[in-house]
C-alpha cells in the first residue's frame, strides 16, 4: 500500500508481478524535479513532461517485461501514479477539485478536464494520425490514463481536438493532464473542508 505524508502531499508505492518490477513515489506540491527510470523511453519523455507542468515531483524505477511488449510497464505506472496521487491528497479538504485545461503543441490542440471526485470514469477522444510513435503504440496512452483514473478514483476526460503529428499530439495531452490534475488538488483558501455538498468526496 502506499504511505501517505499528510503535510507534504506525498506518497510512496511498490508494485511487483511477474510482469512488472515498479517503485514509485509522487509529491503533488513539488518543484518539476522527476527522475524517471522505465524501459519505455517515449513514456520517460512523457513523464518528465507532465512532472514538469504539473510542478510535481516524480520519481519512477520500473522494469518490465518489454521483450513481449510495452502494455504491462506502461499499464501498471498509471496503476502506481494513481495509487500515489489518491493516497497524497488524503481527505482532500481545501481543493479546487475540478480543472479544465487547454494545451497547444504546435498544430495540436489537447483538453482535460478533471474532477477530483472519489467516483472513478474516463472519458478518451482522441484519433492519432500513426499507430505508432517510434516503438511505443499509441493506444497505450488510453490505458495509461484510464488506469490513473480508475487508480486515483477521478472523473477524467481527455479529448485531443486536432492534430498532425502524433507526438505533439500525445505531448499536448501529458502536459495538459498535468496543469489540470495540478489546478484541481491546489488549495483554496476559500473552500472550507471538502467541496462537496455531500460532506465528503
Amino acid at each position: 500500500m502506499a504511505e501517505q505524508d499528510k503535510v507534504a502531499r506525498s506518497a510512496s508505492v511498490a508494485r511487483k508481478t511477474n510482469e512488472t518490477d515498479i517503485k514509485l513515489s509522487f509529491q503533488v506540491d513539488g518543484t518539476g524535479i522527476s527522475e524517471i527510470g522505465t524501459d519505455v523511453p517515449f513514456l520517460n519523455h512523457m513523464l518528465d513532461l507532465f512532472t514538469k507542468h504539473g510542478h510535481f515531483d516524480l520519481k519512477v524505477d520500473a522494469k518490465g517485461d518489454i521483450e513481449i511488449d510495452d502494455h504491462h510497464t506502461v499499464e501498471d505506472i498509471g496503476i502506481c501514479l494513481g495509487q500515489t496521487l489518491r493516497e497524497a491528497l488524503g481527505d482532500k479538504r481545501g481543493i479546487k477539485r475540478y480543472a479544465s485545461v487547454f494545451v497547444p503543441m504546435d498544430e495540436a490542440l489537447a483538453q482535460v478536464v478533471i474532477d477530483i471526485s472519489n467516483r472513478p470514469h474516463f472519458e478518451y477522444r482522441a484519433q492519432y494520425p500513426t499507430a505508432n510513435v517510434g516503438s511505443f503504440e499509441t493506444q497505450l496512452v488510453h490505458e495509461f490514463l484510464w488506469k490513473l483514473a480508475l487508480e486515483a478514483r477521478i472523473t477524467l476526460h481527455v479529448i485531443v481536438h486536432y492534430g498532425q503529428n502524433t507526438h505533439h499530439m500525445i505531448e499536448a495531452v501529458f502536459k495538459a493532464l498535468g496543469r489540470a490534475i495540478d489546478e484541481a488538488t491546489s488549495i483554496d483558501p476559500r473552500v472550507q473542508g471538502v467541496p462537496s455538498t455531500k460532506g465528503v468526496l
